[in-house]
């Protein structure tokens, strides 16, 4: 048994709003660098990026692809959207499969649509689970929980969705906007695998593996990682990794003009209007969260980690992208700065990558390099972290202190400005 660090929803450069430079090449290079051994190749199913697939990838193990120039792992994937404005992630056991689920879909919509890598489909998601059956795929709700495009956002079940076809989804792609302690708060989801991925658009290491999902496998195969999203009791994901919530956009109820923050009752006393603006308010995850499991907000710290989530169930670490830390080090505006690159390069050619450097690597061995920096990977790894939260499209922002004098100082500020942060949990405050 070995362990795969995989990040397994992404985009090709051919949807709306991805990078040009999102190719499987410069994926894969990228991917060595965050400390990623598996990638989702996304949008298979256009035919530009399947030609793309098929001229630089590879057979290397049952239903695992590498590239032909890099050391990284490459499932076949895509993601769709049913009727109903649902997205959905499939996996596929090869190439073949996915050209068969070409033909299916094909009449359903058009699959090869300029920037449409992920197609809008005219069917059901229950037609979907029952195609994908056909040609030996598994399928699962992405971003289960984000306000637009989700399970969730749409219904109050999986059942509702796909009805007949409910027992063949056995996973549940969680978004940015949510961890396993807040989705397993709705009790529904106690029979899913979870998949944290970072469903990027840019290849560069502050996006790829922002969040991904380790498993332990025998194999690098299509088969291991399917076993390991269904045969949950094995406990072959051994760990699922990404933002805090928080930093999720959509995580609490906001205005998506303005972003201003409102709790449940507010937004629908506003019938849904800013106060101040006028805009959209939209419902945050975590308010949909609180709204299915039946739980009001002041009774989450009731709830233990261990007595949410299921025996099988692998921790959930919080992690911010490197760059980012050095970033908020350094007091630079943007992550992929000059100065920010130059010390990031530096940690991740002495330390090999970047996810060694911020879950593995010892802090005395990081401060030799660069003791600022060190310093506060350590005060996030103690959750020294308070956010301002995201919502209404709008990302959080953490902010890392030094200790928890810091903490409680900035809290009093906090109160007197009457903004909206919170501090972070680690994962025994849940």
């Amino acid at each position: 048994m070995k362990e795969y660090n995989a990040d397994l929803h992404l985009h090709g450069k051919y949807s709306g709003g991805v990078s040009k430079n999102m190719e499987l090449g410069l994926m894969a290079e990228q991917a060595k660098l965050k400390g990623l051994h598996i990638l989702a190749t996304g949008d298979v199913l256009h035919k530009e990026w399947l030609r793309h697939i098929k001229a630089n990838l590879i057979e290397e193990t049952n239903g695992l692809f590498k590239h032909k120039k890099f050391d990284c792992y490459f499932i076949i994937q895509t993601e769709v959207e049913c009727k109903d404005r649902v997205h959905h992630i499939i996996f596929f056991p090869s190439i073949e499969s996915a050209e068969e689920m070409r033909e299916k879909l094909g009449k359903f919509g058009d699959l090869d649509l300029e920037g449409f890598g992920r197609p809008k489909l005219k069917c059901s998601a229950e037609t979907i689970v029952e195609k994908a059956e056909e040609v030996g795929a598994i399928v699962g709700p992405a971003h289960a929980f984000t306000p637009y495009f989700s399970v969730y956002a749409h219904f109050d079940s999986l059942k509702q969705l796909y009805k007949e076809m409910y027992e063949k989804i056995y996973y549940i792609e969680l978004g940015l906007s949510a961890d396993s302690y807040l989705a397993d708060l709705i009790t529904e989801n106690h029979n899913y695998s979870f998949i944290t991925a970072s469903d990027a658009h840019s290849p560069w290491p502050f996006r790829l593996g922002r969040e991904f999902t380790r498993f332990r496998i025998r194999e690098p195969s299509f088969k291991e990682i399917k076993r390991a999203l269904i045969e949950k009791e094995e406990k072959k994901i051994t760990l699922n990794v990404g933002l805090d919530p928080r930093e999720g956009k959509y995580h609490r109820t906001a205005c998506n003009k303005c972003y201003t923050k409102y709790n449940l009752e507010q937004a629908q006393r506003n019938k849904w209007r800013c106060v101040k603006c006028n805009g959209t308010i939209k419902k945050g995850v975590k308010e949909r969260i609180l709204e299915l499991a039946k739980i009001e907000e002041s009774e989450i710290s009731k709830y233990e980690a261990n007595q949410i989530n299921p025996e099988f169930r692998p921790p959930y670490i919080h992690i911010i992208p490197l760059a980012e830390i050095i970033q908020i080090t350094l007091k630079e505006r943007e992550p992929n700065s000059e100065k920010v690159q130059k010390i990031w390069k530096n940690f991740v050619e002495v330390f090999e990558n970047e996810i060694f450097v911020l879950i593995d690597a010892k802090i005395e061995e990081l401060s030799e390099l660069n003791k600022e920096v060190a310093e506060n990977i350590n005060c996030f790894r103690k959750g020294l972290v308070v956010y301002e939260e995201g919502g209404g499209g709008n990302y959080g922002k953490p902010i890392i202190c030094k200790d928890n004098l810091e903490i409680e100082k900035l809290k009093e500020e906090i109160k007197k400005s009457k903004k909206d942060f919170s501090k972070q949990r680690t994962l025994n405050d849940f």
